[in-house]
């Protein structure tokens, strides 16, 4: 055969048919709307409910949070004991709170005035030392109650003050002008058989028991009865209580008497013995 018989023909291969190209492949990427907003997504049923995630809103939350953790790794942490715990377990635990050494290391800011004496302070120091307490919560424990112990001497003080004024305002009305000379009797008998302690002595409402008209007229009718003692007797001049000068105002007015008796040598002396009386009386 010749040459030319030989030859196959071939189809060129550089053109491709618009019938055999493959279709063109559709994007498959994500809208906006099927961007996932829970990041807790993905994770397990057990992990996601645990309360410790509860907080936390999105990734960035979660990655602070795990630095914030890392941060304290190594950091001085203190232990809290359990129920078994030893009273040497909790002293370790209150001496890295920062409780002193010992009950001398509590410092107190009191005023001069404060109601708490040395004693008491060192005993609630030595207490508070036992409890664990702070220096600023023992400190503020003692201020507290200073404060209320003040409060408490306010309302006593008043209520003495305002029971010396009515025991005074009775005695005087009762003794008139021998009023200071009575309460200096019974004061100068108080102090020599040694009851100004007693009569110093707070009732239970914060009165003092001499101030009451019970207990001050008690020693003044008892120093009367002792006469001219000089323990008893007061300086100045004496004066009688307005019962005596009715008494005596009484007998000199008596029926019969020279005071209603004109033509009697003494009506003028008892008429004006008895105006003098009732003036004295009436000064009161």
């Amino acid at each position: 055969m010749s040459s030319e018989t030989n030859q196959v023909a071939v189809e060129p291969t550089s053109q491709v048919s618009a019938e055999t190209q493959t279709p063109e492949t559709t994007s498959t990427a994500l809208t906006p709307e099927t961007v996932i907003t829970d990041w807790k997504a993905n994770l397990s049923d057990e992990i996601r409910a645990d309360k410790s995630l509860e907080n936390i809103k999105d990734i960035e939350g979660l990655a602070k949070s795990y630095v914030h953790a890392q941060k304290l790794v190594g950091s001085d942490k203190i232990p809290v004991p359990n129920k078994f715990a030893t009273e040497k377990d909790w002293d370790a635990v209150y001496e890295k709170l920062g409780r002193p050494a010992d009950a001398t290391g509590y410092k107190y800011d009191l005023p001069e005035d404060k109601n708490l004496d040395a004693e008491a302070l060192n005993n609630f120091s030595t207490q508070a030392h036992k409890l664990g307490l702070l220096p600023g919560q023992a400190n503020g424990v003692v201020q507290f109650y200073n404060e209320a112990m003040s409060k408490v001497q306010q309302e006593q003080d008043s209520v003495a003050v305002a029971a010396r004024e009515a025991s005074t305002s009775e005695l005087k009305k009762e003794w008139g002008q021998a009023y200071d000379q009575k309460v200096s009797q019974a004061a100068n008998l108080a102090q020599s058989v040694g009851a100004n302690e007693l009569l110093n002595a707070n009732m239970a409402d914060g009165t003092k028991l001499g101030d009451h008209p019970v207990m001050i007229k008690a020693f003044a009718q008892l120093a009367g009865k002792m006469g001219e003692d000089s323990i008893t007797q007061s300086s100045g001049p004496t004066y009688q209580t307005p019962a005596q000068l009715e008494k005596d105002i009484g007998e000199l007015t008596a029926p019969n008497s020279a005071y209603w008796d004109k033509n009697h040598p003494n009506h003028k002396i008892a008429v004006a013995e008895v105006l003098a009386l009732r003036e004295q009386k009436n000064s009161v």
